[in-house]
This record gives structure tokens, sequence and C-alpha cells, in this order.
């Protein structure tokens, strides 16, 4: 008893047609799909704004702090914001960027600060 849709004469205990190219269910391709049998180029990974903030904040410690750390704060939620959404990569990089950066800022307020307080009991 073969399924006369079939050219080959087979079929599945479930009713399923066999055949060179089994049907499979979830609208998945068949494992190996692709021009070499291993599936399509891996999808490569934006880091650009990631490696941004952490030179930037790293950078910003030294030269010109305020404008740099805050450059860097930017990039890293940028950079973190496409991460959790999958299109970027880097993630560890821009939460580094975004501690430093938020670490420097802090540092510089706490100078102004003992600045001003110094300044104050100086008279």
């Amino acid at each position: 008893m073969s399924n006369p849709q079939d050219p080959h004469g087979q079929q599945d205990p479930y009713g399923h047609p066999s055949g060179p190219f089994p049907q499979q269910s979830g609208g998945y391709p068949p494992p190996g799909y692709g021009p070499s049998g291993y599936g399509g180029p891996p999808q490569s990974q934006d880091q650009g704004m990631a490696v941004g903030s952490l030179v930037c904040s790293i950078v910003g410690i030294f030269i010109c702090p305020a404008v740099l750390s805050i450059v860097g704060i930017v990039l890293g939620h940028i950079a973190v914001g496409k991460a959790d959404r999958g299109e970027a990569g880097g993630r560890g990089m821009a939460m580094a960027g975004l501690i430093i950066g938020y670490v420097t800022i802090a540092l510089i307020i706490v100078a102004v600060i003992v600045a001003i307080a110094i300044g104050a009991f100086d008279r």
C-alpha cells in the first residue's frame, strides 16, 4: 500500500511521505542547510559603541575627565541597550565603560565639593 503521490513508494508509520526531502514540522529548514552544509555564516556582533565607551571612560580619567567620561557614559548606555536587544555584543565592555565613567564623574564631584569646603573654611 503506497501513497500515489510518493514516487518512492515509502511511507512512515504516521502517514507522512518520505523521500529525499522529508517535511519537517515547525517550518525550520533541514539540518545542514546552506551552501557548505553547516548553515550560514555567523552573525557578526557590532561592538563599536561598547569599545568607544570603554576607551572614552579610561582616557577620560587622565584627559578632560568631565567631557570624555560623559561621552563614555552615553555610549555605554546605548551599547548596553543594543546588547540587551541582541543587536550588538560587548555588554561587558559597555558596563565597564559605564562604571568607570560614573566613578570618574563621582570623583570630580567629590573634588569640587572638597575644593569649595576648603575655600569656605579658609576665610
